[in-house]
């Protein structure tokens, strides 16, 4: 499944990592690197608590990168 992830740096110099389709499912990490793992461990958690409780899962997203000359 895939999951749009916002990172962004915080006041502190820390990254912090929220995954809109799951509310409330935020990580972070002293590095991009670090934040993005973390937040792929917060997902999978939160999909089992889904899971778990019979609640629905929100479907994957599609998205496209498109150049676009100027």
């Amino acid at each position: 499944m895939k999951f749009r992830v916002i990172i962004e740096m915080d006041e502190d110099g820390i990254f912090v990592a929220e995954c809109p389709s799951l509310p409330g499912c935020i990580s972070q990490g002293k590095t991009r690197a670090e934040a993005l793992e973390n937040i792929k461990d917060a997902a999978k958690g939160y999909l089992e608590s889904l899971k778990k409780h019979n609640e629905p899962i929100p479907p994957s997203i599609y998205e496209e990168t498109v150049e676009i000359s100027a």
